[in-house]
């Protein structure tokens, strides 16, 4: 086994505090790495408070890691020693299932779904059928640590063009704007609408202006009108009507990066005749919509989650490709409870990176899992 140290949330109303448990040794196919840095996503916070009511404690966050490899397994051909690779959400799947088949674990059909990088399987034993978990683990712990194990088929290559801080959101926030991007079809010339602005708004723009597609940002904060105009995107407060009538039946595709639930009324006279509005943001139950300006028009509301290891490493590369990225301000793990608090408000723009060098600050923890 491998001592390992992270921050760990141990019940939905206590910080996140230092914490040390162990990982698994690399197996023949495994690869050890060494943490640089993880990026701070939205779902990190709705996980470590349990919003989702599936959090199993305790919580590692973390799904946005870059790092160093130290080790290999004997059977690793695709990495070696000292590279730069990243880790997005998941770090298994099951391989076997149609999704799985045709490179999509991201839809796993297994009796568990896939694994995540930290909580565990997306389907938890007690929930899928027969009790089974092809996994052997309930709960796994994430990138809010010093060393990940994770298989080589589910590691992401960082190219040199890309600052390894900056690349980290982009396996979360990145893939999971690009991916119904691409299976949408988004292209040059088309009319594109981003939904909210935060973590994924900011990198849905820049991956829409980089496909050559027209842009237009829906925000509730007047603040960021001119930051969206800033990239290239024109901009529109979501609660003026007159402004937005302007638009009406005029994009070829919306996406909704909203973290929470909201209302997506206001938006379905905006789309074209057999168009989608995508919603990528909320996973919670949404507010019913008027189906009549969904019928009239034969316009179509889907969602989408995350990205494939594919997707994910594509858009690595276009990042680096097109030089672009999301804005980030690095933030020291003692100061993690406090950034969590300032992404509930809505203060951060866009994306907080821990640099896991200041782990090695913290005192030795007291909690061995």
């Amino acid at each position: 086994m491998i001592s390992a140290r992270g921050y760990a949330a141990h019940d939905p109303q206590s910080p996140l505090r230092a914490f040390a448990f162990e990982r698994d040794e690399p197996r023949e196919r495994d690869v050890q790495i060494q943490v640089l840095f993880c990026g701070v996503c939205h779902s990190d916070i709705h996980q470590a408070k349990n919003e989702w009511s599936n959090t199993v404690y305790p919580c590692v966050p973390g799904h946005e890691v870059v790092g160093r490899v130290t080790k290999i397994g004997a059977g690793v051909t695709t990495h070696a020693v000292g590279d730069i690779v990243g880790v997005g959400c998941m770090i298994d799947s099951c391989r076997h299932c149609k999704p799985c088949k045709l490179g999509l674990q991201n839809y796993c059909e297994g009796p568990n779904s896939w694994l995540a990088t930290y909580n565990g399987p997306m389907v938890p034993a007690k929930q899928a059928p027969g009790g089974l978990n092809t996994y052997g683990r309930d709960n796994t712990y994430g990138g809010y640590s010093d060393v990940l194990v994770v298989r080589d088929d589910f590691l992401i290559r960082i190219p040199p063009a890309l600052k390894p801080e900056v690349a980290a959101p982009i396996l979360c926030s990145g893939v999971t704007t690009y991916s119904p991007m691409k299976h949408w079809g988004v292209q040059a010339g088309q009319k594109v609408g981003i939904i909210g602005f935060g973590g994924l708004g900011d990198m849905a723009v820049k991956l829409a202006l980089a496909m050559g597609a027209q842009v237009v940002v829906f925000t509730s904060t007047e603040a960021k009108l001119e930051e969206a105009r800033k990239l290239g995107a024109d901009a529109v407060l979501e609660s003026d009507a007159k402004a937005l009538e302007p638009h009406a039946s005029s994009f070829d595709f919306m996406l909704s990066t909203v973290p929470q639930r909201h209302d997506l009324n206001p938006y379905l006279p905006l789309l074209k005749r057999d168009c989608t509005l995508v919603v990528v943001g909320a996973l919670e139950v949404m507010a019913p919509v008027n189906n009549q300006q969904v019928a009239f028009h034969r316009r179509s509301i889907s969602g989408s989650l995350i990205g494939s290891i594919a997707e994910t490493q594509e858009v690595i590369d276009f990042c680096a490709l097109h030089g672009i990225g999301p804005d980030i301000e690095m933030l020291r793990i003692q100061d993690l409870n406090e950034a969590y608090a300032r992404i509930e408000k809505g203060e951060v723009r866009f994306r907080y990176v821990i640099d896991m060098a200041s782990l090695a600050e913290e005192s030795v923890p007291t909690t061995l899992a």
